[in-house]
């Protein structure tokens, strides 16, 4: 039961994540006239510490890293970043395998969105918020 909770708590950080991204991006790039690769780099450092704090406090609060804040923040930019290349992969993967795809693009990437959630999820629970917090 615990972790069905921790999943659904996890997607509802993802989608958070994912408005924040996205909402970002568009707006460096249509508003600010941003490159949209340095816009993304920006949307997603934002994004991730979005879900960063979402996580910590939400899904893994009774959890803990046995890190600092900012060693946490750290660890976490990292395990995201994996599950960023992991969504990448896929999304060329189904653009490779299923030329169709280049005319809907955004299936493409929820593919590679659902693949990354998988990763993430998995490295932020073994990886990171891996130990439950004492009673103390």
């Amino acid at each position: 039961m615990r972790l069905r909770h921790e999943v659904m708590l996890f997607a509802v950080g993802g989608l958070i994540g994912f408005v924040i991204d996205a909402g970002i991006v568009q707006l460096l790039v249509s508003f600010v006239h941003f490159n949209p690769y340095a816009g993304r780099v920006i949307s997603f450092l934002l994004a991730a510490t979005a879900t960063w704090w979402w996580n910590r406090s939400r899904t893994f609060a009774a959890r803990q890293s046995g890190h600092s804040l900012p060693a946490e923040w750290l660890h976490w930019m990292a395990l995201m970043s994996g599950g960023a290349i992991v969504n990448y992969a896929a999304f060329v993967v189904c653009l490779m395998e299923f030329p169709s795809l280049h005319r809907w693009p955004a299936l493409a990437v929820g593919v590679g969105s659902l693949f990354a959630a998988l990763v993430n999820f998995a490295s932020a629970r073994t990886l990171l918020f891996r130990r439950a917090k004492s009673r103390s």
